[in-house]
């Protein structure tokens, strides 16, 4: 009996040690996953603001778009009025051309009745 005794007893100190070991490794496991949930809550937080950046980021360029689309039309009517105006200046221009050439007529025409009047007053002088 007393064989049988310290048989179970050297087995009960064997198993008490397994026991222990896997309790130590447990608690190992255990520490493991708390640090890997610790990193997952971070990596999630993480994860949040990045997509809070992005709904921010994606805002902007919205609101930059539409901006940039208001500026395109803006521009688009500056351009017209633009044109129309280049299209008067350059009528005006033409007929201040126009205006200048007969300037030009009518001053010749009026320097060579000058000159007949001027003839004819030097000739009926003479008569």
């Amino acid at each position: 009996l007393q064989k049988e005794l310290l048989k179970y007893k050297q087995e009960a100190r064997n198993l008490q040690g397994i026991k222990d070991a896997l309790q130590q490794r447990l608690i190992q496991q255990d520490a493991s996953v708390l640090q890997l949930k610790q990193e997952l809550l971070r990596a999630n937080m993480d994860k949040e603001e990045l997509h809070n950046q992005n709904v921010d980021l994606q805002r902007k360029v919205e609101e930059r778009s539409r901006l940039l689309a208001e500026y395109k039309k803006e521009l688009c009517q500056k351009d017209r009025h633009l044109q129309q105006h280049q299209t008067k200046l350059d009528e005006l221009l033409r007929q201040l051309s126009e205006a200048s050439y007969q300037q030009v007529d009518l001053e010749r025409e009026l320097e060579h009745k000058e000159a007949l009047l001027a003839h004819c007053m030097k000739r009926e002088a003479e008569e």
